[in-house]
């Protein structure tokens, strides 16, 4: 089976085919849902959210909206609102509208844990013993903009956050304007919200009793900071309306089955020395920005969404956005956790991947849940590929091909001049395989060997082709799989007792008549056997031979992969 093969069949899977979200609400899912739908079908999920979107009538420029706490590392998961969002725009935007993508950092949050991670200005992410974890310990309970870089580096802890997921969508090229909350509260963008919740506190306790359980009849639902320790606290003792002040005392706060504690302090705070819960922030900002759209994560589905709809309409007296529920996708079979260190950036994934692959993973169905496994890296991007075939009509699967003629030209960015030409892309299992060899000039050899590469390419199509070398021999470094060895260009000197010697003779003219990788390794068992020499024996040569070292990939199968003429002078110690 061929690299291209074996790429058809892995992406013919049902979890990736099709790749549609098609009638009714972009909440709605089931049969039910399928069978009350009178809108038009959609190959690709953002037709169908910028549909509703539409039929509201917004005014322009239609604003998409994510968020984020900035808790730690700006991993790949807090990226999901970002290009999800991103989808929806650009239809939108082929569509004829103006559109403003923005993204707010909470950070005026309290930091109620010490991260185990972080990540450095070039998204590497690194130990809390290489930076200063005092600036994060020291100031637990205060809004995280009020909290030192411990890189030294920003403005602030948030300040740091922001700049690597603006950094990141940069460099997948997703417009999107970064907005600080501390700076929306300081800019009175807050105001009107504040006092319309402060001047009936009783209607906000009846709006979110039902979903909040502290919410008792001494509950007031804003959070001042501490003039005397710079923590956010939760203990309002009076209301002032008129001057827009409240009086408060610092007291413990609980993080998570941790204690912050409290200064103690009693003093008097403005409306914009302090901060709404989160249950009213979020709807909030809706009215602040005029929101028409927002995608969130399931774990809000249940809790924060409804609470959120309740409070826009029954306290702010305003319609929700447009939301969408996406499914979580996990990184090697667990869950994303900045606290937990379990994470990858995007500055690291585009060192294993081009932009567009990673890009078509978030243009995939987001209601269906998937696992990003780095070892199996190369299923996601044999995936792609089939994708970008069927955009250039290489693939006969319908829906895919759907699917891939209207979103390709967004995953690559395109869609005012999707491309006619298709790309050559190097199978990336093949590309791993090219890592092994350090000669730049034997890379492309081989890759033309192969019918990788036409003959008529130029330099810089090739080179382009190439680059997916260094990506995948970056994964296989990182991975430590079995094509993280680096194949000799010159022949090391070995010298092999004549069993062994005939034996590779022997194979050499088994390679020279031109059988598979499969068939050279079902060769070499033959051929030790019949040269009475242990298997473990001969392969250790070959190895030997081509890696100078006792050990490496399955190795008949790695020889079928590389220039015959190259394998056999090689196994005859000629090369």
């Amino acid at each position: 089976m061929s690299a291209d093969d074996a790429s058809d069949d892995a992406s013919a899977a049902p979890d990736d085919s099709p790749h549609i979200l098609s009638g009714g609400s972009a909440l709605d899912d089931g049969e039910d849902a399928a069978e009350e739908s009178t809108e038009t079908f959609h190959a690709f999920w953002a037709d169908v959210v910028a549909d509703e979107v539409e039929a509201r009538d917004p005014d322009e420029p239609i604003v998409i909206k994510g968020g984020v706490s900035p808790s730690g590392v700006a991993h790949l998961g807090n990226f999901n609102e970002i290009m999800r969002g991103y989808f929806v725009a650009e239809v939108l935007r082929d569509r004829g509208h103006e559109v403003r993508q923005v993204f707010t950092s909470d950070d005026k949050d309290p930091l109620r844990k010490v991260p185990r991670k972080l990540a450095n200005a070039d998204g590497e992410i690194v130990g809390l013993g290489e930076v200063d974890a005092g600036a994060l310990g020291r100031n637990l309970g205060k809004p995280y903009t009020e909290i030192p870089d411990p890189f030294g580096e920003a403005e602030s802890y948030a300040a740091h956050f922001a700049g690597l997921l603006k950094a990141d969508a940069d460099r997948l090229n997703v417009p999107v304007e970064m907005l600080s909350n501390t700076d929306l509260y300081a800019d009175g963008d807050f105001d009107e919200a504040i006092r319309t919740v402060l001047a009936d506190v009783e209607r906000v306790r009846e709006v979110l009793s039902p979903y909040q359980d502290k919410v008792d009849d001494e509950y007031v639902p804003f959070n001042p900071v501490c003039a005397e320790c710079g923590k956010v606290t939760e203990t309002v003792t009076a209301i002032d309306a008129e001057a827009e002040t409240v009086d408060y005392v610092c007291t413990d706060m609980d993080a998570g089955g941790n204690t912050i504690e409290g200064c103690g302090h009693e003093g008097t705070a403005t409306f914009r020395e302090g901060k709404l819960p989160w249950r009213l922030e979020w709807p909030a900002q809706w009215g602040v920005l005029g929101v028409d759209f927002e995608p969130f994560g399931k774990d809000h589905a249940e809790g924060s969404w409804p609470s959120g709809v309740d409070v826009a309409r029954n306290v702010f007296g305003e319609e929700p956005p447009v939301p969408m529920v996406y499914e979580w996708f996990t990184l090697n079979g667990d869950a994303f956790s900045s606290s937990e260190g379990n994470v990858v950036t995007v500055q690291e994934l585009l060192e294993l991947i081009e932009p567009e692959v990673l890009r078509y993973f978030f243009a995939l169905h987001p209601k269906k849940a998937r696992d990003l496994d780095i070892e199996r890296l190369d299923q996601l991007v044999d995936r792609f590929d089939r994708f970008e075939r069927a955009y250039f009509g290489e693939v006969d699967d319908p829906d895919l091909v759907a699917f891939a003629e209207r979103a390709y030209p967004f995953v690559v960015g395109q869609p005012d001049d999707p491309p006619t030409e298709k790309p050559i892309r190097l199978p990336y299992t093949f590309a791993a395989v090219l890592g092994m060899v350090d000669d730049p000039d034997f890379r492309e050899r081989l890759a033309r060997d192969e019918g990788h590469i036409p003959d008529d390419a130029d330099a810089d199509i090739v080179d382009a082709a190439l680059a997916r070398v260094e990506q995948a021999r970056n994964w296989a470094e990182r991975t430590g799989n079995e094509y993280d060895y680096r194949l000799q260009t010159d022949l090391p000197a070995v010298e092999f007792d004549g069993d062994v010697a005939a034996a590779l003779d022997d194979l050499a003219d088994f390679v020279a008549a031109g059988h598979d990788g499969e068939e050279i390794q079902g060769a070499m068992y033959e051929t030790a056997r019949d040269h009475d020499i242990e298997v473990s024996e001969f392969f250790a040569a070959g190895y030997r031979l081509f890696f100078d070292d006792t050990q490496g990939p399955r190795l008949g199968e790695f020889l079928g992969e590389l220039e015959r003429d190259y394998v056999v002078d090689r196994l005859r110690r000629e090369a």
